[in-house]
């Protein structure tokens, strides 16, 4: 008889998760239906609120504010234990005492984007018309929309241009839409390992994901929690066919290879033989604990649908015409997820806007999460390009 093992169910409850979405461990603005959210898609969405975190002090004349953007599975606990799942913040390797950003330095926030899971509005959050989670019924959101919500949370701290915006990923994506839409409010730009568009490459794993999810039996067209269930084995298959893609061939082989998972012989059925498979599994189940089935639907959609030099006669040159903020654009050698090519265009587009942009390939095996991880070439750059600016800026401490 063959053997065959399936993804266990998460050990956190669905009763847990649902608690951050509507109730966060964080900090919350509320917009009532006097402030709405006006979508792409053509709906005004209201009342909404944003759950964020702050890191560090705001100065008097308020110019040392950094705007960090999450990437796709992440959320506003870049530098705090995880509610959810008791984990260190996810970019700690770059936020904290000493770091490139540095809290004693900068005011830093991170907010969780509309459509998420963690505390702002998004499909697992309750619907106030119908008392009932929003699920498939809530609107269909872009990266746009998710920006012009973080600045009215910027508005509403009271910030009128913010020093930095850093972000690696979609989180970059929000970078160069930030500086796109709102060039007078951005003093610098950190764009990691990211583009203007998305690919018709990545487009195609997304929905590789999406139908991932959409064939678990218990996804039911979006509506499992009235039925207080979660299609955890469609994400767990998801988000392993996407970690996948945020590696390289040389990183799997270096920490894996083909080496067998606790055993020296084939078990000859479809257990988890391979310690790269028993990884992937890990990433699978560990992920459902603390991210919402439909919302990774949504999030994995407004990336799709980003692309700057759309709304720019499909010049992108001219979204980025006369800006006055400083960028730094970053890629890696081995992320073949958003390549350096990418990067060397969006840099192209910004030199002939008569940007000032500088740019730097990082030779590393560790694929597209190397923006993550410790790669201390990076945090060199980043440190010089924030020290750099805030010299430019007038910051305190700025060129030390």
């Amino acid at each position: 008889m063959v053997g065959v093992k399936s993804i266990p169910s998460p050990a956190i409850s669905a009763d847990d998760r649902s608690h951050e979405v509507d109730h966060p461990s964080s900090l919350v603005a509320h917009f009532g239906a006097e402030q709405p959210l006006r979508l792409d898609c053509g709906v005004d969405l209201s009342p909404f609120q944003i759950a964020y975190q702050t890191y560090g002090e705001l100065n008097a004349d308020r110019s040392n504010a950094i705007l960090i953007c999450h990437a796709l599975t992440g959320d506003q606990h870049v530098a705090n234990v995880h509610p959810v799942t008791g984990k260190p913040g996810w970019w700690e390797t770059l936020v904290g005492p000493g770091r490139p950003l540095d809290p004693d330095r900068y005011f830093i926030i991170c907010s969780n984007v509309i459509g998420g899971c963690m505390g702002s509005t998004g499909p697992a959050s309750i619907n106030p018309a119908t008392g009932k989670v929003w699920g498939l019924e809530f609107p269909v959101i872009t990266i746009p929309d998710m920006v012009r919500a973080q600045a009215m949370l910027i508005d509403r701290l009271g910030i009128d241009t913010l020093f930095a915006v850093v972000g690696g990923s979609m989180g970059g994506m929000q970078v160069l839409q930030w500086t796109a839409a709102y060039p007078s409010r951005v003093f610098s730009a950190l764009a990691i390992a990211c583009s203007t568009r998305h690919s018709a490459q990545n487009i195609a794993f997304h929905e590789l994901g999406r139908q991932a999810v959409m064939a678990d039996p218990d996804w039911h067209n979006g509506g499992y929690a009235d039925r207080g269930i979660h299609p955890h084995r469609g994400l767990a298959v998801a988000r392993m066919a996407a970690h996948i893609t945020y590696l390289s061939d040389a990183a799997l082989h270096r920490k894996f290879g083909r080496r067998m998972q606790d055993r020296e012989l084939p078990t000859f059925s479809f257990d988890a033989d391979f310690q790269v498979e028993s990884y992937l599994r890990y990433q699978g189940s560990s992920f459902v604990e603390r991210f919402d089935a439909n919302a990774y639907l949504y999030l994995t959609r407004a990336m799709d649908y980003f692309d700057i030099a759309a709304d720019h006669d499909g010049v992108l040159a001219k979204a980025f015409a006369g800006i006055q903020t400083r960028f730094c654009v970053v890629s890696f050698t081995s992320d073949w997820l958003f390549p350096t090519s990418e990067s060397r265009a969006l840099v192209h587009a910004l030199n002939a806007s008569s940007a000032r942009v500088s740019f730097a390939e990082i030779e590393t095996d560790r694929g597209h999460d190397a923006f993550l991880l410790d790669v201390p070439e990076f945090f060199d750059i980043s440190r010089a390009f924030l020290q750099s600016a805030g010299k430019a800026r007038g910051l305190n401490g700025g060129g030390d």
